[in-house]
């Protein structure tokens, strides 16, 4: 988990940051006194440009590893459930087969001690009373039926347990083996993160507000590009549940972004989408790469209030819709849930959970906080984003 040190000093320091290209330019900035070195040399010698991509590549690997423990632990929660499941049903299969050996075990008994329906067969071919016999014919039938149907009940209880037997344990070991990876990839996302500690406690407040500067002009640079293209004309309405997702992440701001978190009191970037939409009575994918992949797409130029904007190439990053070219997101570690504008990442597309429910009628968009655009936006870049 992100130090004091990588709480305060990003949180509090790096400002909104959209790479609209690479090519955006920054001044060479001067050495900063004091700043550590590297094998590869001082940090102060490089420039603001150099320091940002370092940054944001660390970022975006810290943000794929912590959805690949979304991924995991979603994984692992399916699979709790499904061995619940099959525990219970093997309990009472166990039960049922015990049964069926107990009612073919009297009817073994009754057989060695000639109580069998053959025996009582043989007693009817003695029989001087014919009519009696034909009653007895009956009985018997009945009793040789009530035998097989024992029989059978007894195989098809042996087989049911066996099966449920191997089910669970196949998923045991699916168990076991999801959670060394679940532990595997929240050790790669901590690795990650530590990484940005690092470099950061080697910056100057000088250093730290030249960063700043230049993630706000390539913000307002990538957004006035995406105004001027008219993929963010018109107002649309959303549809209820839309109304509500964007009601409840709007009720989030302010909270930590914590990896892994899906609330109450802190989020990841999916977490908080995907309990946006669970608020609302729709359950949606935990990760952004599964929202992605799963969820209905809508042009950018078609967006409404509720929708989700997935941001990088592998989908990575995922926001919420809330009308006017912005979202609420829990933008990356150190940062905290707040309103950002739509291009505050490298767009990769848009999503729509409801496509089937119809727009609102009429539509009050929710009054937005004081300091609800505070803070950080991003920390990543499409042309950093680690290969794999």
């Amino acid at each position: 988990m992100p130090s004091t040190v990588l709480r305060s000093v990003c949180a509090a320091t790096l400002a909104a940051v959209v790479v609209a290209s690479p090519a955006v330019a920054a001044p060479a900035a001067p050495a900063a006194p004091g700043a550590s070195g590297t094998a590869r040399g001082p940090r102060a010698t490089k420039t603001v440009s150099e320091l940002l991509t370092e940054l944001k590549k660390l970022y975006q690997q810290a943000e794929e590893a912590s959805e690949a423990y979304n991924g995991t632990a979603s994984e692992l929660k399916k699979r709790n459930t499904e061995a619940k499941k099959l525990a219970a049903a093997l309990g009472g299969a166990r039960a049922a087969l015990a049964r069926s050996r107990d009612d073919a075990g009297r009817l073994a008994r009754e057989q060695y001690q000639g109580r069998s329906d053959f025996s009582s067969y043989v007693q009817l071919l003695l029989s001087s009373d014919p009519e009696h016999a034909l009653d007895q014919g009956y009985v018997i039938r009945r009793l040789a039926a009530g035998r097989a149907t024992t029989v059978k009940r007894l195989t098809g209880a042996e087989k049911r347990a066996h099966e449920l037997a191997t089910a669970s344990r196949k998923v045991l070991g699916k168990q076991r083996a999801l959670t060394a990876r679940k532990k595997k990839d929240r050790d790669k996302v901590r690795a990650r993160l530590n990484k940005v500690e690092t470099l950061l406690a080697t910056l100057t407040a000088q250093r730290i507000a030249e960063l700043a500067r230049l993630e706000r002009q390539r913000a307002e640079k990538a957004q006035e590009a995406l105004v001027a293209s008219g993929a963010l004309a018109g107002s649309r309405r959303p549809s209820q549940e839309g109304d509500e997702a964007v009601r409840y992440a709007i009720r989030q701001l302010g909270k930590p972004y914590v990896w892994g978190a899906e609330g109450p009191g802190s989020f990841d970037c999916s977490g908080l989408t995907s309990q946006a939409w669970a608020s609302a009575g729709r359950t949606i994918p935990r990760t952004s790469q599964e929202q992605w992949r799963q969820l209905p797409r809508v042009s950018v130029n078609s967006l409404r209030p509720g929708d989700l904007v997935i941001y990088f190439p592998k989908a990575t990053h995922v926001a919420l819709y809330i009308g006017n070219g912005l979202v609420v997101q829990a933008p990356r570690p150190g940062s905290q849930v707040k309103i950002s504008p739509v291009a505050s990442n490298p767009l990769l597309g848009a999503v729509r959970p409801d496509p089937a429910n119809a727009p609102l009628r009429t539509y009050d968009p929710p009054e937005l906080p004081t300091g609800a655009s505070d803070g950080a936006d991003t920390g990543y870049s499409s042309v950093s984003a680690p290969g794999g």
